[in-house]
């Protein structure tokens, strides 16, 4: 089966719009934190595959972009992760 713009476009629009539901309704917790940032790296490995057409490039081409959302949600995971000070 082929993926279409739209498709890619429509999964995009609703991984979206459940991160804006979790902030909108409070629901953070541990749980939607892992959610959220699982859906990030889903969008960005979809927007370089599909909208940037790196699918079709080869191997070294499609892990620049990989490995820089892999480093940036990895230091938001660890901001995260820091305690609190007052």
């Amino acid at each position: 089966m082929k993926l279409h713009a739209e498709d890619i476009f429509a999964v995009l629009v609703v991984l979206s719009f459940s991160a804006f539901l979790v902030g909108y309704l409070d629901l953070f917790s541990g749980f939607f934190a892992i959610f959220l940032v699982i859906s990030t790296f889903f969008k960005g490995q979809l927007i370089s595959d599909y909208f940037m057409d790196l699918r079709e490039v080869d191997y070294k081409y499609r892990l620049i972009p990989t490995i820089w959302l892999v480093l940036v949600l990895s230091l938001i995971g660890v901001v995260y992760m820091l305690p609190v000070s007052a």
